[in-house]
């Protein structure tokens, strides 16, 4: 009983995009496939909205790098073998 009501939308949605496509923003798209945005270069901080917490947590950063460089020989051993 539900399947015709859940068909029926699905191709008044899909009659929708078909004729009613909305224009395309092709500028703003590549913008955004490539990475950029509209404010880089034009703010007024100049950096990212997360360097507050950069020298936070950098003390943490360097500590368990070195952690995961000692230990990083026993993990490949262990999983390079196949024996999980």
């Amino acid at each position: 009983m539900g399947r015709g009501r859940a068909k029926a939308k699905q191709a008044k949605v899909a009659r929708q995009l078909k004729y009613n496509a909305p224009e395309m923003d092709l500028e703003r798209l590549q913008r955004e496939l490539s990475g950029q945005s509209q404010n880089r270069g034009s703010g007024s901080r100049g950096g990212s909205e997360y360097d507050e917490y950069e020298d936070d947590y950098s003390d943490y950063a360097a500590e368990y790098d070195d952690y995961s460089d000692e230990y990083a020989d026993d993990y490949e051993d262990k999983y390079s073998n196949g024996s999980r």
